[in-house]
């Protein structure tokens, strides 16, 4: 068996199809910015998801068997994730205007791979793909308190969750904080190429803070 953070950690990958708040400790990613509509066949966005894993899997495999997480030698690579924002539109997605679309496409790194291993995953990749892998960083991201919501069903449909969200963020005392360094984020549980849209699961986490008290 493998560690696997979907099952290991549900608080922050598995939450129900309805509104929770919880805090998301800081974690490493790889990660590649990039612009477009996500869903164009060959755009810039599907190209850096080959771009991530085929750093994903250097790493993985250079410590299969070396390193344990709570007693694993092995773990599965966490699932994909994404940092979405339009210049502009403060906490929403015009979706009627995909080119404009801003994106951050991550992975989740083990806390024991460090930004040396990361530099050395780099030109392994490199070296053994002969593709270019520069595009690809090493980021660390304190995402803190957050709304949480399963979304089931087609991105294009994530609005209404998005709402739900909301609205349960005011009635716990809560305000958005979509700023230029906290982001809409994204997980991706499903495969949209082997699953039918209806069935998607997608987790939405976006930022908040307290409402300040007047008196």
């Amino acid at each position: 068996m493998a560690f696997d953070y979907k099952k290991e950690y549900k608080e922050f990958y598995m939450p129900k199809n309805k509104p929770s708040i919880v805090e998301i400790p800081k974690m490493n990613y790889i990660a590649v910015r990039g612009t477009g509509n996500p869903n164009e066949e060959n755009g810039d966005y599907k190209n850096t998801i080959g771009l991530l894993y085929g750093v994903a899997y250097t790493i993985k495999m250079s410590y299969k068997g070396t390193h344990k997480i709570d007693g694993f030698f092995e773990y599965v690579v966490p699932p994909l994730e994404g940092f979405w924002w339009q210049d502009g539109l403060k906490g929403s997605i015009d979706y009627n205007n995909k080119n404009a679309i801003n994106f951050i496409s991550i992975i989740r790194l083990p806390d024991f791979v460090t930004k040396e291993d990361f530099d050395w995953a780099i030109k392994e990749a490199t070296k053994k793909k002969k593709q270019d892998f520069s595009r690809v960083e090493f980021i660390t991201y304190n995402e803190g308190i957050c709304v949480q919501c399963m979304h089931l069903g087609s991105f294009d449909d994530e609005p209404a969750t998005v709402n739900l969200m909301h609205e349960y963020m005011k009635e716990n005392g809560y305000e958005l904080d979509i700023t230029d360094e906290r982001y809409h984020h994204e997980i991706y549980l499903s495969d949209p190429r082997k699953c039918d849209i209806s069935k998607l699961k997608t987790v939405i986490r976006h930022p908040i803070k307290k409402i300040k008290s007047e008196i």
